[in-house]
């Protein structure tokens, strides 16, 4: 009987070391473009569903993060909401925002905020545009969007409303060519954040979970500073000193946030 029986437990061994392996691959980063490590695509897919779970973004805006070894390059999604996003969905686009590989998949209209950014600011490597419902009631009114917590501190730095009527006149209000997302990147200037009049922010940053990072909690400032401002008398906000040295604290830490929120948006383990 045990002679009979050693052949299929073999067999369910050897099935069952293939079926974890099957799993294993399955729940490994996806690197859907060839010379892009695979986590900075992964990084994209968690930020636009993370920004997606916490309504700073629903069928729209988008992440992007600058190609690791193309400077001249970078990483999207095709257009599709941000809940949605998975790895094969990310391509790869020259800074004038035309896609590398598009195999006839749609794209963005606003890439542009993207690319012109990238072309003016070397120092970023990723951005994000959202239409957070906080911030603006700030893109529209004379109160400026000012740091009141030390999460937020980068607004510290200033963030700048861009009026896209004054240079381009009546509008559909999106980022649809070069020469508006080159106003918009002169707008941004060396700061963390623009605020887009009667249409959102862009958030930028040294890496995804920075721009990501910055993208929540300007529109967690702002609600904050409304319900400050409703209160009555003018806010204590952080001063210009507080704003740098708390941020720079900010950027050592944030892994233990990232990770957090990571795990909001992970799959279910497989039973």
């Amino acid at each position: 009987m045990q002679a009979r029986l050693g052949p299929v437990v073999a067999f369910a061994t050897l099935f069952g070391a293939a079926a974890a392996h099957a799993q294993a691959l399955a729940q490994a980063p996806v690197n859907p473009i060839p010379g892009v490590d695979a986590a900075i695509v992964d990084d994209i897919v968690t930020g636009s569903r993370i920004l997606a779970d916490f309504g700073v973004l629903d069928g729209f805006g988008h992440v992007s993060a600058r190609h690791p070894a193309n400077p001249n390059r970078f990483l999207m999604a095709r257009s599709l909401a941000p809940a949605l996003v998975t790895a094969d969905d990310i391509m790869e686009f020259d800074l004038d925002g035309n896609a590398v590989d598009p195999r006839g998949r749609p794209v963005f209209l606003e890439r542009f905020i993207h690319s012109e950014i990238y072309k003016a600011r070397p120092d970023v490597m990723s951005v994000v545009h959202t239409h957070s419902p906080g911030v603006v009631p700030f893109t529209i009114s004379a109160t400026a969007l000012r740091p009141v917590y030390h999460n937020a501190a980068f607004l510290a730095a200033g963030a700048p409303v861009w009026d896209i009527r004054k240079e381009f006149g009546e509008t559909d209000m999106l980022v649809r060519s070069g020469a508006i997302g080159r106003a918009l990147a002169a707008a941004l200037g060396d700061k963390p954040v623009v605020l887009l009049r009667g249409h959102g922010d862009v958030t930028v940053g040294s890496a995804v979970k920075v721009a990501v990072f910055r993208a929540y909690y300007t529109d967690v400032n702002a609600k904050l500073q409304a319900q400050a401002i409703a209160l009555g008398g003018e806010p204590n906000y952080l001063t210009a000193g507080e704003g740098a040295k708390a941020d720079a604290t900010n950027l050592v830490v944030i892994d233990r946030i990232w990770n957090l929120w990571k795990l909001r948006v992970a799959p279910a383990p497989a039973k």
